[in-house]
């Protein structure tokens, strides 16, 4: 996004949320505390912050992968805090594409199955699974290692795979979790370089890092500590 309108459309809201767990004997960890976000339309956020911040757990409440203890997030102006897990799921599948630093492939799965994979919640054909699968490996230069399982393939390898099986269901929000976390500095490159191209393309991103130089490739920098947003900077 190169900068925010007055028309630009709201995707992501998160309204005083809240995460405690209770860690039992009286141990309890504050890991959100009253958090106030939004992100736009086509918007490229990095959350930045160092280890036990609560920016991993920020962006699980945001890819509705956990709920919050307190508050409410809001995805493309849907409310969801009194959605059952299915229909969560149902928002999940549609709306938003995941990206891990452990990348979360399926080892006894090809590269094709893994990111043909998030599209059987759609109960798509599983030849227009396989085309589509295959055409998103090629534009990811992984079309030769379509059949190969993840044990066969680099790290690098491995987060396009991943990459591409987030796309799968061509989401419009991308959310990533220290993507280039277990890869070398020019792999890591080439990856942030992939997500840009996305970005050119419309989605709207939002990638976790403790990096600084991979932050401020971002629209927008929100930084975390303490479970806390203490500031934020934009282009």
């Amino acid at each position: 996004m190169r900068g925010k309108s007055e028309n630009q459309k709201e995707v992501i809201s998160l309204e005083e949320v809240y995460k405690i767990y209770d860690m039992g004997g009286g141990n309890i960890v504050k890991a959100l505390q009253g958090l106030d976000m939004k992100v736009y339309e086509g918007e490229h956020v990095s959350i930045l912050g160092p280890s036990g911040s609560g920016k991993s757990t920020l962006l699980h409440m945001i890819g509705l992968l956990d709920v919050p203890t307190g508050g409410r997030i809001c995805i493309d102006k849907q409310c969801t805090e009194m959605l059952s897990e299915d229909e969560r799921a149902r928002v999940r599948g549609k709306k938003i594409g995941f990206v891990f630093q452990t990348f979360n492939l399926i080892n006894s799965l090809t590269a094709l199955e893994n990111v043909m994979l998030p599209m059987m919640i759609y109960d798509t054909p599983t030849h227009l699974r396989e085309e589509k699968a295959m055409k998103l490996l090629e534009e990811l230069e992984m079309g030769n290692r379509a059949n190969h399982k993840p044990n066969e393939l680099s790290g690098g390898q491995r987060q396009r795979v991943a990459i591409a099986r987030a796309l799968a269901n061509d989401p419009s929000i991308i959310l990533a979790d220290e993507p280039t976390g277990n890869l070398d500095t020019k792999t890591g490159e080439e990856v942030v370089q992939i997500f840009e191209q996305l970005h050119e393309q419309g989605k709207t991103l939002v990638i976790v890092t403790h990096d600084e130089e991979i932050a401020h490739y971002a629209d927008r920098i929100v930084r975390i500590r303490d479970g806390k947003i203490v500031g934020e900077t934009k282009k």
